[in-house]
């Protein structure tokens, strides 16, 4: 466990979506004298509230928040720009002395943080190397499924972890096994294994698989009686397109065949409950595997007083505050 009183203090809430990280985050921030950082892929964009399960203004009680609604839905977003806002975040917070607390389910988001793993910006400051030029020929021509071949041939670790429809990164990681001849998910293991550069406690909060897959169905009912076609609709009107970063999304990706006619609403609903709780599944393998997790167990802890009392005795263990 980390304790090493000379670095700053960092604290970690994190947990499969739909588990209740938010009204515990919140009651956290204001027992500890903290800011939220929000580690959420798709929490960045603006226009994008209810598929992404948004914190609202009333909601935060407060509580600051950092990257949150700074993009346009149709701008990219990535691993690499995530760290760069962080970071800035994080030296502000502290520059105020607060404690920053990062919340949210994007487990390689936390992990480039708490690790400080080095990225080449996944843009290359605008330019096209011919080799790009060649992988996007490729998939004009074949598709993303055929493109994520290539990469499954050479880096399988990295096919499981990266989506198919999410091409850019495909690419990248593509890209980087040819400019290195070995695959990113290796340089990704090598970062992990970095010392981080703060006191960190790293929480992930849990609960039984019935009880989480009843609370995902739930939300996602929720969504729908909410608008949430509403929402992608207007996100579509507005200019995004299927293929956009914001637009691989849960909630949008598999509403937009019910929009263009291509499936039932009934149907969508369906895959979007199936895919959220394989997601879900997903999100806890990653949290397995990271080093020096606390795991905070709904099921035994069961009341948000009692889950932060937990939090706080394990953040005193460690020299948090």
């Amino acid at each position: 466990m980390i304790n090493d009183t000379n670095k700053k203090p960092l604290i970690i809430l994190t947990g499969p979506t739909a588990v209740g990280k938010t009204e515990l985050s919140i009651k956290l921030a204001k027992e500890v004298g903290g800011e939220i950082i929000s580690a959420d892929s798709m929490q960045v964009y603006k226009r994008m509230d209810i598929g992404t399960a948004k914190i609202r203004p009333e909601e935060m009680d407060g509580v600051p928040h950092h990257l949150i609604d700074i993009l346009e839905p149709t701008e990219d977003f990535n691993i690499y720009l995530f760290q760069k806002y962080a970071k800035e975040a994080i030296k502000q917070i502290y520059e105020r002395g607060k404690i920053p607390i990062i919340v949210g389910g994007t487990g390689f988001y936390i992990q480039s943080i708490i690790y400080d793993i080095e990225f080449n910006d996944e843009d290359n400051a605008g330019t096209e190397s011919a080799y790009r030029k060649e992988l996007n020929d490729f998939y004009e021509k074949n598709g993303a499924s055929k493109l994520h071949d290539l990469l499954r041939n050479v880096d399988p670790f990295s096919a499981d972890n990266i989506h198919e429809n999410n091409v850019k990164r495909v690419i990248r990681a593509l890209e980087f096994y040819k400019e290195n001849s070995y695959p990113i998910s290796k340089h990704n293991e090598e970062q992990r294994l970095k010392e981080s550069p703060y006191n960190f406690a790293y929480f992930v909060l849990n609960q039984s698989r019935d009880v989480l897959y009843e609370r995902i169905e739930k939300r996602i009912d929720m969504m729908i009686k909410d608008d949430l076609v509403d929402e992608v609709k207007s996100l579509l009107e507005y200019g995004c397109t299927p293929d956009m970063v914001s637009m691989q999304g849960l909630g949008y990706k598999e509403i937009i065949p019910y929009i263009n006619g291509e499936c039932s609403l009934e149907d969508a609903i369906y895959i979007l409950k199936r895919d959220t709780r394989h997601f879900a599944k997903r999100q806890l393998t990653w949290f397995r595997r990271e080093r020096n997790v606390i795991w905070v167990d709904k099921d035994k802890i069961t009341t948000v007083d009692e889950q932060i009392k937990f939090i706080k005795d394990k953040c005193k263990e460690v020299n948090i505050f």
